[in-house]
């Protein structure tokens, strides 16, 4: 009989290789042109610069990795790490042709990297999933050279984040609403709603110049079709439908009427709203 996992991030793991991983993977296109215009406000804080090296956490399927790399081309690197084997498999299958790119399949909480090795740390929604916020920190501090950049995007609240809320708001009609989390800080894509204790979580781990500001911009997945696609299979309102298969007609007439109100001559896109952090190592 194996032995059950114990690490720190055991359940986040489970999670993105049997659970939201395959999932993610097979939306991978969808799911990269609805975030890409956020991971790149996020890049464009964080300013790579050729010959640098950087690690992307969180990478996924490796999109920004990829983008990443051609901004430090030539000369630099840009590690992926990611905890899902799943999509890291997705991302080797497009390394191809791509000079200066790795991947580590690890728990960047946890994880030995070398220390005072990277230029600058990105994340574009990989880092509000750790069990321990303020050690995963601080072991990314630790792999940044002195004064070191760190440069990420994540969400605000629900409220304020109609591409993630609407489709399920609609699937209510005919849905019980799924339960609310217990602790709306523990890991999960909202942990760091509240820029209050993000900046404390960062000044734990030792970073300095700490600057959180807020962004907001419409972004969508593509058409009617594939937004719908992605709002049905992607988050929480997959693993109710899955639940309630009966009311599947039901539900995807009301999300579909719901969001053909936001189709526009660029395709369907709605509000977000999240945080763009800045910060460096001392040195």
């Amino acid at each position: 009989m194996s032995e059950p996992n114990t690490a720190p991030n055991a359940s986040q793991a489970e999670y993105w290789n049997t659970g939201a991983g395959p999932t993610w993977a097979a939306m991978q296109r969808p799911l990269d042109r609805q975030l890409a215009p956020l991971g790149r406000a996020a890049m464009a804080a964080l300013a790579p610069q050729p010959g640098e090296d950087i690690l992307d956490v969180g990478c996924g399927a490796g999109e920004t990795v990829f983008e990443l790399a051609r901004k430090v081309t030539p000369g630099g690197e840009v590690t992926g790490v990611d905890i899902s084997a799943t999509l890291l498999e997705a991302a080797r299958r497009r390394r191809e042709g791509a000079p200066g790119v790795h991947f580590i399949e690890a728990d960047a909480q946890t994880y030995g990297f070398p220390p005072g090795r990277f230029d600058g740390v990105f994340s574009r929604f990989g880092v509000m999933f750790f069990a321990d916020p303020v050690a995963a920190f601080t072991n990314l501090r630790r792999a940044l050279k002195a004064g070191g950049r760190l440069a990420f995007v994540c969400w605000r609240t629900p409220a304020e984040n109609p591409i993630m809320t609407l489709p399920m708001q609609a699937a209510l009609a005919h849905l019980p609403p799924p339960e609310a989390p217990a602790d709306p800080t523990a890991p999960g894509p909202f942990a760091f709603a509240d820029a209050g204790r993000l900046r404390g979580i960062l000044e734990a781990a030792g970073f300095t110049d700490i600057a959180i500001a807020p962004h907001a911009e419409k972004i969508g997945g593509g058409d009617l079709d594939a937004s719908l696609e992605l709002s049905l299979k992607v988050g929480p309102l997959g693993a109710l439908l899955r639940q309630h298969p009966d009311k599947a007609d039901a539900v995807i007439g009301s999300v579909r009427e719901a969001l053909a109100r936001h189709v526009g001559p660029d395709g369907l896109k709605l509000d977000s709203a999240t945080w763009i952090v800045t910060a460096r190592a001392p040195g």
